[in-house]
């Protein structure tokens, strides 16, 4: 229904987005080695470096070929794993968007740890649906999701640069496209949509992003933008233009130990 290519805040403290950067470039590069794995060895790569709640939580283990990562590891090797490109697209282009101002507040490498960790609490979101399920957790949306409702604490009131069914440009406030993309990650688990789609991991990343925000950002960038610093950031330069696509579930329908179409996309 909408897509965001651009927002109203200039950086501040900060030359460039250089954590932002080199965690797109760092998906894009895992990904690019991801397809170009031959079958099996695709789907032994997405099981040893995704999160397998059965293995994480249970007592299962992955079989001996599957050369993999230690299970608590996964919680951050997931992350840069995703089931297709428009999976891969959309959670890149969210990061590109609204990641910026998050790190700008925050410093290089607080923002790392800030995006890292929010990633793996959202693991715990998802477990709490799906148990000891076998099928594996991959994405970057769980993290990303943290970026978005840090950057909603910080500027409800900045505007977003949008296309309206993908052609239509308006700029609509921050809280109102935000607002409703929250509303579907809980409306689409409320529904219990079975699209593969892992809503709790969103869901999970929202509130780690909410609840560690006041602990990682600089003690002088105050909560909940003002509408005079709103007013003030108009004045400026235009906004640099990024964007982002609808999120799109996993493209792989391969099976796994279950027989589930798959890996859980966390976005």
């Amino acid at each position: 229904m909408f897509l965001p290519i651009g927002d109203s805040n200039r950086l501040k403290r900060i030359p460039f987005q250089l954590t932002t950067a080199s965690l797109v470039v760092a998906s894009v590069i895992v990904y690019l080695y991801q397809i170009g794995l031959p079958h099996p060895q695709d789907i032994a790569f997405i099981f040893g470096y995704g999160v397998v709640p059965s293995v994480l939580i249970g007592d299962d283990s992955l079989a001996p070929a599957i050369d993999g990562a230690p299970a608590w590891a996964t919680l951050v090797t997931y992350q840069f794993l995703h089931g297709g490109f428009w999976h891969l697209l959309g959670n890149m282009l969210f990061l590109w968007v609204f990641g910026d101002n998050v790190e700008d507040s925050m410093g290089h490498l607080k923002f790392l740890a800030f995006y890292i960790l929010c990633g793996a609490l959202a693991v715990g979101g998802h477990l709490v649906g799906v148990g000891e399920a076998r099928q594996p957790l991959i994405g970057a949306s769980g993290a990303v999701s943290g970026v978005i409702a840090a950057y909603l604490m910080l500027f409800p009131r900045g505007t977003v640069l949008i296309l309206a069914f993908n052609w239509l440009p308006i700029r609509l406030p921050v809280w109102i496209v935000l607002g409703f993309w929250i509303g579907l990650q809980v409306f689409s688990y409320a529904m219990d949509a079975d699209d593969g789609v892992a809503w709790l991991a969103h869901i999970g990343g929202l509130a780690a992003g909410a609840a560690l925000l006041p602990l990682f950002k600089h003690k002088d960038v105050p909560l909940f933008q003002r509408a005079e610093a709103v007013a003030a950031g108009a004045s400026r330069p235009p906004p640099h233009v990024g964007g982002s696509v609808p999120r799109s579930g996993p493209e792989t329908a391969r099976n796994d130990a279950r027989g589930r179409r798959g890996p859980w996309s966390d976005g």
